[in-house]
């Protein structure tokens, strides 16, 4: 469990080193989500995403992402919608451990 220093004003690691599964619960709690397969999926897609690219991806660039890397079903804005409501790209970089994506408000 890691302090609130250990966090942004926006809830964002500080230090993208700190993260782990156990952190990604605690961030999942404060975003009311629990975490199941389906989250944990687009969770590590995200990781890869930021090891590709050095960036967290914004909603469209994940859209496509996860397109190619998990199939048409799953590449589509409202299945990550269900995972993630709200703002996807966004939510689901803060539960990953990565900063906050370009144009997410």
């Amino acid at each position: 469990m890691l302090g609130p220093e250990a966090f942004d004003k926006e809830g964002f690691l500080r230090n993208l080193q700190d993260w782990s599964t156990d952190v990604a619960e605690q961030i999942a709690g404060k975003e009311n989500l629990q975490l199941t397969p389906e989250h944990w999926e687009i969770i590590e897609l995200l990781r890869r995403y930021y090891q590709e690219f050095d960036d967290s991806p914004a909603m469209r660039p994940l859209v496509k992402y996860c397109a190619r890397e998990l199939g048409p079903d799953k590449g589509k804005s409202i299945y990550l919608m269900t995972l993630f409501p709200g703002s996807p790209a966004k939510i689901g970089s803060k539960i990953a451990g990565l900063p906050k994506p370009d144009n997410c408000l």
